[in-house]
């Protein structure tokens, strides 16, 4: 993959950016000084930021010394969605995605690029040896690792991170994916299982609080199981299993009471059953509703993203972009 001057571009960065008018300058500036084999991009994609996100990108484009894009999105999409955007303009041989809060030390990405570049890695994820996130942050994410865990054909135990470095091929596979409900680690593990994972330091929240609420956590797990497996269509048919044999047994028990003299169970006993059979019956239907609203509004073309602006990087000049012929890379999109 080349970049603007048709020279060969050995890392991208893909940042999303969503409330970082403070810090994603900083972090522009930290990975500018960043000396990657065969040279860097960086593609800021500013996913319908309320503060002024907007306005620090564009004169970050503007100064940059090295290839810079930024792409605005009219709207607030997510941050998977975003990410999508920016691997659709990435242009480096390897990816790194990152969020812009400065919790990922920039001085991590060469390791991460290192390892997955010189190990023939696709995918290298990061864990963490501490997360300096709120608690139910972290626990949000065990939770959704452990669903991942059953849901995924991933490496049991994995840890799925934002922070990620991935190959040409598996960035241009991924791209391919025109969906509303992207969820990038999902479309990672359909396209190869040639997977590794680094430990990185992670740091405390620069500015400001995390923009992961409870409801877009959520939203992000219903992303996970309704798009990349079946298995909750499957537990549905098994809990509407198991409450057809529940049922069988408590005709049986009420035949045996009605034979042996006794006055079967009243009203109690058969509200509690009905309750308990509607409310599987609801929940049920709510996951089949699920799957068919998803589908229905993919048939009928609800975007997965629209971009309002792309200002491509200028002509920047990098000087580690002469050491691309020695770290050729082979992977070629």
């Amino acid at each position: 993959m080349t970049d603007v001057t048709g020279r060969p571009v050995g890392l991208s960065i893909v940042v999303p950016v969503y409330r970082g008018a403070t810090t994603v300058g900083a972090l522009v500036e930290a990975l500018s000084a960043l000396r990657p084999a065969g040279g860097i991009e960086i593609v800021l994609v500013n996913d319908g930021s309320p503060d002024n996100s907007g306005e620090v990108c564009r004169k970050l484009q503007r100064t940059a010394t090295v290839p810079l894009t930024y792409i605005e999105h009219a709207r607030n999409f997510g941050e998977h969605n975003a990410v999508m955007t920016g691997l659709r303009h990435a242009r480096g041989a390897y990816v790194i995605t990152m969020d812009d809060d400065l919790q990922n030390p920039p001085e991590e990405v060469i390791r991460l690029y290192d390892h997955a570049r010189l190990g023939g890695w696709d995918v290298v994820y990061t864990r963490y040896a501490k997360k300096e996130h709120e608690g139910w942050r972290n626990l949000g994410s065990r939770f959704a690792n452990g669903v991942a865990d059953l849901l995924l054909d991933k490496p049991k135990g994995l840890y799925l991170s934002s922070f990620r470095c991935m190959s040409a091929l598996a960035v241009r596979e991924v791209a391919k994916y025109s969906g509303p409900y992207p969820y990038v680690d999902g479309l990672l593990m359909q396209v190869t299982q040639r997977l590794d994972s680094i430990e990185v330091k992670h740091l405390p929240r620069a500015e400001g609080r995390s923009n992961y609420t409870l409801k877009r956590l959520v939203l992000l797990w219903l992303n996970l199981a309704t798009n990349f497996s079946v298995l909750p269509l499957r537990l549905a048919i098994l809990a509407g299993a198991a409450m057809g044999v529940l049922g069988l047994v408590a005709a049986a028990v009420v035949i045996f009471e009605g034979l042996s003299g006794e006055t079967p169970s009243g009203w109690a006993s058969m509200m509690t059953v009905v309750l308990l059979v509607s409310g599987v019956q609801f929940l049920i239907l709510g996951v089949l509703g699920e799957y068919v609203g998803r589908a229905f509004l993919s048939a009928n073309g609800k975007p997965q993203g629209v971009v309002r602006e792309v200002m491509p990087a200028a002509e920047a000049e990098s000087e580690a972009a002469p050491a691309a012929e020695a770290n050729r890379v082979r992977v070629v999109s």
